[in-house]
């Protein structure tokens, strides 16, 4: 086993040692972790991703990114996070045209049939899968598929290439602020729409656990980093860019002998990637269900090919347990395909998970989210009970988080 890896999740006895300790110290009146996740309230989730709205899709290298990137990192700065920046420079060559499945101009109706039969197990234009029917999926470019004026005119501006920034802060430690947890999003988005779901719902949910692990009465022995990525859209290359510049400078003391680290040893990475949305699979016809479905759950993946599939898969449990502790609303269940998303970038280099709303291959690449990179990624989408299942992750993730960083409340 991987010597990085620091949690409790050490050795399957250690393992079940903490599940087994986790059910019965979550219903302790004096848990400071249950005092820690009552503080997360679904209006304040819904006004920061609400804040991320207003700068449309926020699509990299567009004005609106820029601006979103600094609103995120004031709202860092008066959670009482201090910020830093990764700077770094995306210039890809042109891609060349391919062929596309034409589009309708018209946003599509989630409760009318999509035209096309939809056939089972492979049979019919859809097509169709172990996992129910298959809808079509694809990234609309086309800014008169957005029926809203404001937020046409919100992502009119095409991106260029040139140089990009990110922002992340970290709570340090008191004991050990030379390790740290990495709990992550991706802030930007595409498709002509507000990006409330892809991914304001993962940047919202990170930027709320900043402001609760670093509340003035909060303190963790181990040190949690909250990154919001660029450029994941493009091909992880934010997230990929923090790793090319920042894994040989972990535990280096800087200045030396000054008990800080900039860059603390990486203890695990935990992305969030598409919070709200667990409707179902697809019916027949291409529609879909406008209400959560009643199984809906959080879903907690790790990618069963990387070189810390083990350790990862240990991290994945240790989250669960936290859920089956202290979500309020939805369960958690744990599947073993993360992939396309920030934490692929990490996999091989510390143990990595993905939190989402379905599992990513199987369910989200088979168009059970018809508001993936659509115009349908707007507020009024949405309910309280989708904002609800994000909502029940940020509880997965701080209560797991605070348990593996010793959090207390002075």
């Amino acid at each position: 086993m991987n010597s990085r890896f620091h949690a409790p999740g050490l050795g399957l006895i250690a393992f079940a040692a903490l599940s087994a300790a986790s059910v019965s110290h979550g219903q302790d009146d004096d848990d400071p972790i249950r005092e820690l996740v009552s503080r997360l309230e679904l209006d304040a989730y819904k006004d920061t991703i609400r804040g991320l709205s207003q700068f449309g899709d926020r699509r990299q290298g567009t004005t609106r990114n820029r601006r979103a990137v600094d609103w995120i990192e004031e709202q860092l700065e008066l959670a009482g996070c201090a910020t830093e920046r990764i700077e770094y420079v995306f210039d890809p060559e042109p891609r060349a045209p391919r062929a596309r499945r034409p589009r309708s101009n018209e946003t599509p109706d989630l409760t009318t049939p999509t035209g096309g039969e939809v056939g089972r197990n492979g049979s019919g234009p859809g097509g169709s899968s172990i996992y129910g029917y298959r809808a079509q999926t694809g990234v609309n470019r086309d800014l008169a598929a957005q029926p809203d004026e404001r937020i046409r005119e919100l992502n009119r501006e095409e991106p260029v290439n040139g140089q990009r920034s990110e922002v992340y802060c970290t709570k340090v430690g008191t004991t050990r602020p030379n390790e740290m947890y990495i709990i992550s999003a991706h802030m930007d988005g595409h498709g002509v729409n507000e990006a409330v779901n892809d991914d304001g719902s993962g940047t919202a949910l990170v930027m709320e656990l900043a402001r609760i692990f670093n509340a003035p009465d909060v303190e963790t022995e181990v040190s949690i980093r909250f990154a919001l990525w660029n450029n994941e859209e493009t091909g992880l290359n934010g997230s990929g860019a923090y790793v090319g510049q920042r894994k040989e400078l972990q535990s280096m003391e800087n200045p030396p002998g000054s008990g800080q680290y900039p860059e603390p040893r990486w203890l695990g990475m935990i992305q969030h990637d598409m919070m709200l949305w667990d409707h179902g699979a697809p019916r027949a016809d291409g529609t879909v269900s406008m209400e959560q479905r009643p199984e809906a759950d959080v879903n907690i993946e790790f990618q069963s090919n990387s070189e810390l599939a083990e350790e990862s898969m240990k991290l994945a449990f240790v989250f669960k347990a936290a859920a089956d502790d202290y979500n309020t609303d939805y369960p958690a269940t744990v599947g073993p395909h993360m992939t396309n998303t920030d934490s692929t970038p990490f996999m091989n280099e510390v143990p990595s998970i993905s939190m989402r709303e379905n599992e990513r291959g199987a369910h989200t690449g088979a168009g059970w989210n018809p508001t993936w990179h659509t115009p349908l990624d707007v507020w009024t989408t949405f309910d309280d009970e989708d904002f609800r299942l994000g909502l029940n992750a940020a509880q997965t993730t701080l209560s797991a988080i605070a348990r593996l960083t010793g959090a207390k409340i002075k």
